[in-house]
Parts: C-alpha cells; sequence; structure tokens
C-alpha cells in the first residue's frame, strides 16, 4: 500500500489500475467510482487498521472494463509490474506504464472507427486564441488561431474528446465555449513560446516550423506545443507517426458558426433519435473515408476549381458502373490502414494486425491501376500518387505466417522457412513422437527387448519402462528410476539430453518468435509515410465513390458551380426528409431563386408546419452539399460561390447561463449581422417571436431592412409569421413575398407545401392546435377571441409607422414643432459616433433621409 500510495500520489486525476499477481486493483475513491462504472463487487479490507474499499478485476480483462472507464469521462493510468516476482524476494517494481484519457488513446475498442479522437489543446493568447487538434490514433495534428467565434466554430466541427487548456483561463474557457467537452487544466507554464517552439522542433527534427506553413502562427504554436507535450506527460514517447504538422486555412472554407452546425444538425440532432446529414448521405466503406467525409461536411470549399474536380469524378463514376463497384469491391478488403501504421509506431501492433495490414496494401494495388487508367483527369492524379509499397508486402508476407494470432504468446507468428533456427528448434519441440519411436526401434534391436516403452511423468521426467522378464537384458549404461511390481523404469544420457532440448525448446521458440516479429514492426516504421498517404489516397476516393452511390440511389445532380452571386435552385427537396417519408409519400419539391441585383430578400409567410423551415434547411444543405463535393438533392442547380452560410432556425434556451429564449435568439442574430459578407447566405426563421408582437414586428423589420441596405447585399431567406413585413416590399426592392401554399377545406387545412410568389394574410395556428388533439372547448373559444381581437386591433398603424413614404418634399414645409424633426433630433442625439463604423454611418443617414423625405 506504501507503493501504491507513492504512485497515486503522482497520478491524483487519474483512476489508478494497480497490478498485483493475476488482477488489476483499485482501491478507496477509485474503486467506488469504478465499481459504480463497471458494475462490478465493491469491497474493503484492513489496510493496517485502516478499512479500505476495493474494486478489481483480471488482467486479462482489461481490453473488456478499460474502454468502459475512458468513455465515463476517466482518465486512467495503467500501473504494471515492471519485474518477474520469481526473480526477486522483495516487492515488485511497479510504475505506470501508460495513461489512457478521453483524447488519447489507442485501444480499438474505445475508438469510433468512423470518427477521429481528437485531443484539443487551447491557448488564450492576448488578441487571438490559439488552438490544435491531435489524434494519436492516426498521426493528424492541425493547428490554427483566431478569435473566439471561430475557434468556437472548430471546436463544434472537430468535436475533440478532450480539451487542454490552462488552469489560469478555466473560467474564461466555461464562458465563452460553455461546459459540453471533456477538459483538464494543465498548469500554466507549459504554454510557453520558447517551450512549444523547442518541443515541435526536436519531434519533427527541424531547425523551425516554416516547412509546415505555420511559422507566423504564434499562438497556433503554442496550443501545438501543448498538446505534444501532454502526449509524454502521459507515456506516450514513440509518434513517428506524426509526420507533419497542417494548419486549418481559414480562408479556403466555407464559414459556418456554432448556431448553424447546430441549426442544419450535421452530425448532431436536436430530438434524441432524429436522422442527421451525415447519416444520409455517408456511404463510405472505409473506416478513413468515413473520417474523412465527416471532415469534408465541416470545412466545405470555397474554391471553385477544386470543387469541380471532385464533382468531375463524382459524374465519372456515376457513368462508370463497372469501375465503381469494381473500385469499392477493393475498398472493403482494406482495413483502417491509418490506425495500424500508428500502432507500428507506437509499438501496440499485434501479428495478424500487421497481416491486415498487408492484405489492405494489396487491395490498393488494383485501386491504382483502376484510378491511374481513368479518363477523369482528378481521379487519374489520386491514382498516380498511391504507392504500391511491394517491399513492405513481400517482407511481411515472407515473415508471417497468413494464419498468424493475435497474442504472440500462441506461438505459430512466424511463418515456415523464415528462420532456420527456428525451424529446428519446431522440429525438435514438435516432432518428438517421431524423435522417440526411433529411439525405441533403435534400442529394441539393440538390446534385444521387444516391448520397451517411452513415457514421461512430472517426477522423473522422460524414462524407459522395462517389464520385469527382460531386465536381465538392460545395459549397464542405463540408470534404474523406479521399481513397479512388473516393470523397471530407466533413463539414458541421450534421453536425458533430449529432455532437455525439448522442454527448452518451447521457451526459446517463443522467444524468438518475438524478437523477430519486434525486428519486423521496427523494420516496417520506414514505411510509415507513404502508407499515410495511401491511406489519405484511398479515403478520397472513398468519399467521392460514396457520393456517386448517393446520387445513383436518390436522383442526385451535379451542380453548376460559377463564380457569380446568384443562387437558382429547380426543384430542390430537403435530403434526410424526403428519405423519412413514407413510400407513397412523394417529397414536394420546390425552387428557390437569390441574387444580388433583383432579388436578394425572400420574404417567406405560411401557416405552422407547412414547411417553411425545411425550405430554409434545404437550401443551405444544398449549397454545402454542392460545395463539399457531392451531387444535389433538385433537379438542376446553379451556386455562385457561397463563403459563409448563417443560419438562425429554431428557439432554444439558455437557463445555465440565464440567457432566454428571446437572448439567444438575438445573440446568433447579432452574430450573423456583424459577420455578413457579399458571398453569404443569411437563413432567418421567426425572428422577433421570443417577445411581445409590436417589438417582434419591428425588430423583424428593421432585420429584414439591415440586410437589404448593407452594402454587402447578403442573399437572404426569411421566413416568420409576422404578416406584416409583406409590407416591405412596397420600399424595399429588392425584397419579394412568397408564401408557402394551403388549401382550407371547411375545418381542415390541407399542407401543399409549395413556394409561390405572394404574401400569406394567415397563420392557421388555431387548426394546427386542433391537429394536436387540443380540447375543443379551448378551440372554440381562441376562435373567439381571435375574431374579437382582429376586429379591435389592426396593423395598418403599425406598418404606415414603419415604412417610409417615397415622395420628396421640401425641409421648408416642416413646421418647427412637427414631432419629425424631435425624432429625428433623438435619433442624432442617440448616436454613439465613437463606435459608428462607417457602413452604419452610411446606414444611419439613410435611415435620417428617409424621415426628411417623407410626405406629410
Amino acid at each position: 500500500m506504501k507503493q501504491y500510495n507513492q504512485i497515486k500520489a503522482k497520478h491524483p486525476e487519474a483512476l489508478l489500475l494497480f497490478r498485483i499477481g493475476d488482477f488489476y486493483e483499485t482501491f478507496g475513491e477509485d474503486a467506488v467510482k469504478t465499481s459504480r462504472i463497471l458494475g462490478i463487487v465493491l469491497t474493503h479490507r484492513n489496510n493496517g487498521g485502516d478499512r479500505s474499499e476495493l474494486a478489481g478485476f483480471p488482467h486479462h480483462s482489461l481490453n473488456t472494463y478499460l474502454p468502459k472507464l475512458v468513455r465515463a469521462g476517466e482518465r486512467v493510468a495503467i500501473c504494471d509490474q515492471l519485474e518477474d516476482p520469481k526473480l526477486t524476494k522483495k516487492i515488485v517494481k511497479r510504475g505506470v506504464t501508460e495513461l489512457i484519457t478521453p483524447g488519447v488513446a489507442l485501444n480499438d475498442d474505445i475508438l469510433n472507427a468512423k470518427t477521429n479522437n481528437f485531443l484539443c489543446a487551447l491557448y488564450f493568447g492576448r488578441k487571438k486564441l490559439g488552438i490544435a487538434f491531435l489524434d494519436i490514433s492516426t498521426g493528424e495534428f492541425l493547428t490554427s488561431e483566431g478569435q473566439a467565434d471561430y475557434i468556437d466554430k472548430l471546436l463544434r466541427n472537430f468535436n475533440p474528446s478532450e480539451v487542454l487548456v490552462s488552469k489560469k483561463y478555466k473560467q474564461e474557457f466555461t464562458t465563452r465555449f460553455g461546459n459540453d467537452f471533456h477538459t483538464f487544466f494543465v498548469e500554466d507554464w507549459v504554454y510557453q513560446e520558447d517551450f512549444a517552439l523547442e518541443t515541435l522542433t526536436r519531434h519533427f527534427n527541424t531547425s523551425s516550423l516554416k516547412g509546415f506553413g505555420i511559422a507566423h502562427l504564434a499562438d497556433g504554436i503554442i496550443a501545438s506545443g501543448a498538446a505534444l507535450h501532454y502526449l509524454s506527460e502521459t507515456q506516450h514517447s514513440q509518434l513517428q507517426h506524426i509526420t507533419a504538422i497542417h494548419r486549418i486555412a481559414e480562408e479556403e472554407y466555407v464559414w459556418m458558426d456554432r448556431f448553424t452546425i447546430r441549426n442544419l444538425e450535421l452530425y448532431h440532432a436536436t430530438a434524441g433519435n432524429a436522422v442527421t446529414l451525415i447519416d444520409i448521405v455517408d456511404k463510405t466503406i472505409s473506416p478513413m473515408g468515413g473520417r474523412m467525409l465527416r471532415r469534408w461536411l465541416a470545412l466545405p470549399l470555397k474554391n471553385a476549381a477544386t470543387i469541380r474536380q471532385r464533382h468531375g469524378v463524382v459524374s465519372y463514376f456515376t457513368k462508370e458502373e463497372s469501375i465503381l463497384q469494381e473500385i469499392r469491391g477493393q475498398i472493403r478488403q482494406i482495413g483502417d490502414i491509418e490506425r495500424l501504421i500508428s500502432k507500428v509506431a507506437t509499438g501496440k501492433i499485434n501479428p495478424r494486425e500487421v497481416i491486415q495490414l498487408r492484405n489492405s496494401l494489396e487491395a490498393i494495388v488494383p485501386i491504382k491501376t483502376l484510378a491511374s487508367e481513368s479518363e477523369e483527369q482528378a481521379l487519374k492524379a489520386l491514382g498516380k500518387k498511391m504507392e504500391g509499397c511491394d517491399t513492405l508486402r513481400g517482407k511481411i508476407g515472407e515473415t508471417l505466417n497468413e494464419e498468424a494470432p493475435v497474442n504472440i504468446q500462441k506461438g505459430n507468428v512466424i511463418a515456415p522457412g523464415f528462420s532456420e533456427e527456428l525451424d529446428d528448434l519446431r522440429n525438435l519441440a514438435f516432432s518428438g513422437k517421431d524423435y522417440l519411436d526411433k529411439m525405441l526401434e533403435r534400442e529394441s534391436e539393440r538390446t534385444g527387448i521387444p516391448s520397451l516403452k517411452i513415457d514421461s511423468n512430472n517426477v522423473f521426467g522422460y524414462y524407459i519402462e522395462v517389464r520385469n522378464t527382460h531386465k536381465n537384458k538392460v545395459p549397464e549404461t542405463w540408470t534404474r528410476k523406479q521399481t513397479l511390481v512388473n516393470a523397471e523404469r530407466y533413463i539414458t544420457e541421450e534421453l536425458k539430453e533430449y529432455e532437455a532440448k525439448i522442454l527448452g525448446a518451447e521457451e526459446k521458440i517463443l522467444q524468438l518468435e518475438q524478437q523477430l516479429f519486434s525486428r519486423l514492426a521496427e523494420w516496417i516504421k520506414q514505411f510509415i509515410a507513404p502508407v499515410q498517404a495511401n491511406a489519405s489516397l484511398v479515403a478520397q476516393i472513398d468519399c467521392l465513390s460514396s457520393f456517386a452511390c448517393l446520387a445513383s440511389e436518390n436522383n442526385y445532380v451535379c451542380p453548376v458551380i460559377d463564380e457569380t452571386f446568384e443562387l437558382e435552385i429547380k426543384n430542390g427537396r430537403h435530403p434526410v426528409i424526403e428519405k423519412q417519408l413514407p413510400p407513397d409519400q412523394p417529397y414536394i419539391a420546390n425552387d428557390v431563386f437569390l441574387d444580388r441585383e433583383q432579388q436578394q430578400v425572400i420574404m417567406i409567410t405560411g401557416p405552422n408546419m407547412s414547411g417553411k423551415s425545411a425550405i430554409l434547411r434545404q437550401t443551405a444543405l444544398i449549397v454545402l452539399m454542392a460545395q463539399t463535393g457531392c451531387f444535389v438533392p433538385a433537379a438542376g442547380a446553379r451556386i455562385g460561390i457561397v463563403d459563409k452560410i448563417f443560419t438562425r432556425v429554431g428557439a432554444s434556451d439558455n437557463i445555465s447561463m440565464g440567457e432566454s429564449t428571446f437572448m439567444v435568439e438575438m445573440n446568433e442574430t447579432a452574430s450573423i449581422l456583424n459577420n455578413i459578407s457579399e458571398r453569404s447566405l443569411v437563413l432567418l426563421d421567426e425572428i422577433g417571436r421570443g417577445t411581445s408582437t409590436y417589438d417582434g414586428i419591428s425588430i423583424a423589420w428593421a432585420i429584414s431592412e439591415y440586410l437589404h441596405e448593407h452594402p454587402a447585399r447578403a442573399k437572404t431567406l426569411f421566413a416568420t409569421h409576422y404578416h406584416e413585413l409583406n409590407e416591405m416590399t412596397e420600399t424595399f426592392v429588392r425584397v419579394k413575398n412568397y408564401n408557402v401554399s394551403v388549401k382550407e377545406l371547411k375545418d381542415k387545412v390541407l399542407f401543399l407545401r409549395k413556394l409561390v410568389p405572394g404574401g400569406s394574410e394567415h397563420s392557421f395556428g388555431i387548426h394546427v392546435a386542433r391537429m394536436a388533439g387540443m380540447p375543443q372547448q379551448v378551440i372554440q373559444r381562441a376562435n373567439k377571441i381571435l375574431k374579437k381581437l382582429e376586429r379591435s386591433h389592426s396593423s395598418d398603424e403599425l406598418t404606415d409607422r414603419l415604412k417610409p413614404e417615397g415622395d420628396e418634399m421640401q425641409l421648408s414645409f416642416f413646421n418647427l414643432d412637427d414631432p419629425l424633426l424631435e425624432d429625428i433630433r433623438e435619433e442624432i442625439l442617440n448616436t454613439d459616433i465613437d463606435t459608428l463604423t462607417p457602413v452604419e454611418a452610411l446606414m444611419k443617414l439613410n435611415e435620417i433621409k428617409r424621415m426628411l423625405t417623407r410626405k406629410k
């Protein structure tokens, strides 16, 4: 227990699995946690008079129990026996051989095949934040830096399993990024520029980081150094598979904030069992392809040429069905070579996995041939980059037995004929019966004893048994060992030599096989880079072939990508919703057209449940899928490159941070308005509904006006219940009214889900309440109240106040006591000139001009 307490003191934050004989034991608080998580028995023992909790499991069950502990968010320190108990009379030396955390794991039972297991390190710099993502299971190492909203986007996109933060910024991290992440707080000294630079250059064996294109990212480098240092702190020192560090180039990818990623339900749905976009579009068949597809969806491209290259390969696959199926057939035979080669580097690979690596590399050869001979240039380029790895495949083939076991202790790992010494030992160990039969035959002939018998037991080992009737023929050179009633047992020098050889042979075989396998694994390390390159290339082909299958199965079309500012979708469909409909119910497709000159803002009105939100989401998803390289669910699509996608869809409270639904809505909308660009796509749903009607209408009107008047002229879809906003078209030329049509049938409403020009006058909220099963008494009362309100309140006065009139008039017509001048005075006095941007100043001036030119 003294030894345990010393080791536990070095890892106070981790569950310590303490190896005692054939068991891993936990004590005290660790035992209580372990028992609860694993569902194993919690016992007690007295240690020097102190009562201590105890929970443990057999050491060979480690791979069963370890994943459960890590998935529960625990850090687990594995403390093994560092010497053979047989060779010491003292307490066996023990030490922590590995520290497994949620973000640092190599165990297949912990990892998800199609998801990266990223460790993230975050650095709070003076002006920016630095961030790094490192997956020890694949060797991927990425870094970037930026403002808090960009870092927040990356955290949501990459969804790290563990985030490292300085203890100094513990509160600030929670305030900015919430408490959704598994965090570990490290000492502040780890985040030092000199220390980080030295850590990285020493690892990559370079004098600087210029070759990786990250030398200018000071904050990113500090975060990257902290991530790499953490691996050494968790006893992971064999990291040859981390061969490079890459910059996440913000300027190359479409901007999507965390609200958009959440609202579009790319990977995670707000409802428990809802289907996400990745569930629908992921037709990849390799782990590498699955992981890359997630990255592609998180980071859609802005480079039109690269997007078109991807579309070209997808188009080729859809036309060449036989080649597509042949390539996918080969991909199915490829294991997770990215993680297999990482296991080689970290010394964690087993014989069966090396055979799997060889077989996977052999399946790449026909893919390389098919791709290289393709007429599609982008696919041909991928094929030519692939490595055949002939030397590696040949060496593994001649070294290992094809049926090599997972556990090297079981033997029969090395192929016959590879090692003469090993073959001799195997002949000795496993051909014993033949040897003994020949010895018996020889001794019977020499002595004239016809019924000799060779056997063995635990007391004497091997012996020759002679019946009493022939014992007078036994040679003097034989040594008698045991007398039985009817026989005598003897040993000979030859038998003693044979026994010594055979007893040592099995142990020597095991040692020699381990040596030869370790030598092979070390030799394979020189092929880490080409195998990783092959993994990336296979992943790309897997993703593109997946897109082709998706397009063929669901009637998707190739979108036209150009440099215009227009967005035109013909008969667009929602890729997720259409798959959830019953087979006999067709999806109602819709057209959408947006540009910066004629139809910049589409105001969509319509009743609840009519499909307004679906149209918004499907527009964003079609753009995202197109710029990922995928075909889209539509009859046709022409997309001028979009650089930012913003959505404000659905309502959600943030009670833990003291924010109401309306406050969350305003925060998200403010983020959109402060970041729009001329290539942005903005999707707003029911803005202003979280407050009173007049407040809501005013805010929605002002936001729409801001978007219309902003120099960027961002393409916008605005779904609303406020029919008053239909009046905007009279003043704002690029605002167009559309509605999702319905058909009234007596007391029922039929949702046609078709987007048609013109505004809607009704919300049909009471009809929806009836459909939901609201008591009839409530429905009747609601109808009476609605009619009363419609008689007593008119929205005309409000909209008259909101919309400016068009005809000009002279200032001389104004009376000095005119309330309008008082309004202008208030507007100017309440403007904070110190914080006003040039764009906002021009917009403010335009607003005052409108007020002055209204005709009384």
